[in-house]
């Protein structure tokens, strides 16, 4: 690993990131590029304690060849709105993952951030059953991650995968990378692939 020091920043080159000075840096094995350096210095150096879920999900991401442009906000983005204004795009485009309880195993719906899901009417028509509402406790035992943080695939335990519809029609969408304060862009297109969701009508 090789560091340059520049100004109040330093770049670690594995990873091609610049990142404020801190006591710390955040150790991976994977050798992918891992935080970008965002505008207005959005960038932070995180505390182990924040990354834990992140640390995980991008072990999942190497696991399958996948190589995430993370972004991480020391605000947080627990909400889709949170993660649109620090952004600075249409909460639309914000790719959130609700987690519910399925007859056999957790189901995971991928749904635009401007949409609230139709469990009721349309999860029913899509899955032959209405699925039920899950606790932290269910969704952190059956994705691995907690909510807020719970990316759209890597997680620790198969799952069933829904995807919204409504989220093809954009270029670029944002999912969680594990944690509230990690953000990540994709095509919808590729989403689909990776996640092997099941496109749907969701939007209620």
């Amino acid at each position: 690993m090789n560091i340059a020091q520049g100004g109040d920043c330093i770049r670690v080159q594995w990873t091609g990131a610049w990142l404020p000075r801190c006591r710390s840096l955040p150790r991976h094995d994977m050798g992918h590029r891992v935080l970008n350096g965002l505008p207005n210095h959005q960038v932070v150096c995180p505390s182990w304690s924040r990354v834990d879920g992140h640390e995980l999900w991008l072990s999942e991401c190497h696991r399958i060849g996948f190589s995430p442009e993370a972004r991480l906000y020391e605000q947080g983005t627990r909400t889709s709105q949170d993660a649109a204004d620090q952004l600075g795009c249409d909460v639309a485009h914000i790719a959130k993952s609700i987690v519910f309880v399925g007859e056999e195993g957790a189901v995971v719906v991928i749904a635009s951030g401007a949409n609230r899901v139709d469990r009721k009417r349309k999860l029913k028509r899509a899955l032959g059953y209405k699925p039920g509402m899950a606790t932290p406790e269910y969704v952190l035992e059956s994705t691995g991650y907690q909510i807020g943080g719970v990316p759209p695939f890597g997680h620790t335990r198969d799952v069933s995968v829904l995807m919204d519809e409504d989220l093809m029609q954009y270029e670029t969408i944002w999912g969680a990378g594990g944690t509230a304060q990690t953000v990540f862009p994709i095509s919808p297109a590729e989403l689909l692939e990776i996640s092997g969701a099941a496109l749907a009508d969701v939007r209620q």
